[in-house]
């Protein structure tokens, strides 16, 4: 099962605010704020953006691994 808590983890641990990675991506923060309470997903596209931006992998935003660098 796919689950976002990997992303939120992460945002976290950087110290940026959904405001931040909002303006860094250019990722409306309703769309952050509805992922956060489960009422919607990011698009492949999306995740891309949040990779880069926080500098791990696609499949630990996503949960797939518990390794930020795994598939970089």
């Amino acid at each position: 099962m796919v689950h976002l808590d990997n992303l939120f983890k992460r945002i976290a641990e950087r110290g940026v605010t959904a405001k931040k990675v909002s303006e860094a991506t250019g990722i409306s923060t309703g769309n952050i704020s509805d992922w956060k309470s489960g009422r919607s997903m990011p698009s492949a596209q999306k995740l891309d953006l949040l990779a880069d931006y926080l500098d791990c992998s696609v499949d630990y935003l996503l949960g797939r691994t518990d390794n930020p660098e795994v598939n970089r």
